[in-house]
This record gives C-alpha cells, structure tokens and sequence, in this order.
C-alpha cells in the first residue's frame, strides 16, 4: 500500500528556460536535472502517446510535452497529493489539451482504465535505492522519491503492457542499477542503448539513460558519454542547452 505523504509549503519553479512552470514541495524531492535529461533523451522516432511512470508533479512528461508540441503525455503518479499537484502543473502550463493524470499505481495499470498496446514511450525515473541499500529519509515526499517498495522488474512489466509494437523505454537510474536495468530488458526489448551521464568529463558516470525497444532484435549500444559541467563547475555548451530546453540528446 502507498504511504500517505504530506508536501508541506508548496513554491513555484521554473525550468527549461522559464517555458516550464511547475508547483512542487519546498523541501523533499525536488525535480531537476534527472528530469529534465530524460524528457531529452526520448527517442525522436517513437509515434503515439507517453506515458510517464511514477510522475510525481509530472517533470518529465509535461517537458517533453512542451519540447514536442505534436505529444499527447499521460501522466502515471500513484501518490494522491503528487497527481493533484500533477494535474494543477498541466493546467498552468496550458497543457491540458495535451496531458493526463491517471493516479494509479505501476503495479495496479490493469483497473486504471489505459489500454494495452497503447502508448509508442514509456519514460521512467523510478527510485533510485531499495529499503536495505538507503536510509530512509524523515521528509515523506522525499522518501517514497528514493526508496523502491516495488522492483525496477515491475516498472517493465507494466511497460511491456502500455506499448505498441516497436515502442520505447526510456529510464534514467543510477549507475549501480545498469545490471538490474539490462535483466529487465532482456524479456521483451532490444536495441538497448546506454548513455553514461558524467558530473564532470574525468570522474565515473553518476547516472544511466537507458532506451530500448519493445519487440526488436538489434544489438545492443553504448553512447558517448554526457558530461554535465565543465572544469570551472558550470553547465558545459550541450548541458547549458539541453537544460534550456534547446538541445535534445540523440
């Protein structure tokens, strides 16, 4: 069952260049960079809607909403107090005609109502620990956020039911999560390609984007890596404009 959270003081923000306007707690999980790299990295090709698993106040769907203006988005937040704020997020940003909450569980898609085969990209940012691996945090928001009750293989399944034939995953995790990621996607998906994301070019990758496609049998790839911040600490030139919302990750 989902733990009830309370949000406490809610504040506006703005992202992608001011263009995204969203209501979010002012303490706890906060969108972000995470975010907005995976509404930038969906794959181009991908015809139909998106679905955008455990949404929160709905980050990732309604920026790739704003980035493709032809995309319908449904967005999937099993917490009540998230998808209402989900749903006051579309509404601001005049997205409404384009976008939809559905406050149901990933596990529970069956009694949402969504049809089977119905989406061509499923995107997910899904908690990045499991109970034994972080300890909880005392803010509920930012707890259910970052610690998994259900596994990474669950989140798949329910994406091998939404999409269409030769439709697309899109996930960004933690790098310790690659080897979880790539099980998951040997039922169902191939054409898997993996980005690392490097806080600065000389350190290890701190995060995985993570595409494949459901029903085919290509090989798998590894992209260059992208790197977010220069030597001086700032955005480099890409990261400055895919954070602006002007540059996509192909």
């Amino acid at each position: 069952m989902a733990e009830a959270i309370r949000l406490g003081e809610i504040v506006e923000d703005r992202l992608l260049d001011g263009r995204l306007v969203l209501r979010q707690p002012k303490q706890g999980h906060r969108a972000g960079s995470d975010a907005i790299l995976l509404a930038a990295a969906l794959p181009a090709t991908f015809a139909g809607a998106l679905a955008d698993f455990g949404a929160g106040v709905g980050t990732v769907g309604l920026a790739a909403a704003i980035l493709r203006p032809d995309l319908a988005v449904t967005l999937i937040e099993r917490e009540p107090e998230l998808a209402a704020l989900a749903a006051e997020n579309t509404a601001l940003n005049e997205l409404s005609d384009r976008a939809q909450v559905v406050a149901a569980d990933v596990a529970a898609l069956a009694a949402s109502g969504l049809a089977p085969a119905s989406f061509g990209c499923v995107a997910m940012n899904p908690p990045f620990f499991s109970a034994h691996e972080a300890r909880p945090s005392p803010v509920a928001n930012r707890r259910v956020a970052h610690v998994a009750d259900q596994p990474l293989a669950l989140w798949l399944k329910a994406a091998r039911r939404l999409l269409k034939p030769a439709g697309h995953v899109a996930i960004i995790h933690r790098t310790g999560a690659l080897a979880d990621i790539l099980a998951g996607l040997a039922t169902g998906f191939g054409a898997v390609a993996i980005r690392p994301v490097h806080a600065v070019a000389d350190r290890p990758a701190i995060r995985v984007i993570v595409t494949a496609e459901f029903g085919s049998r290509k090989p798998m790839a590894l992209l260059p890596g992208f790197v977010l911040n220069g030597p001086d600490g700032r955005f480099t030139e890409l990261s400055e404009a895919v954070h602006r919302g002007r540059a996509s990750l192909p």
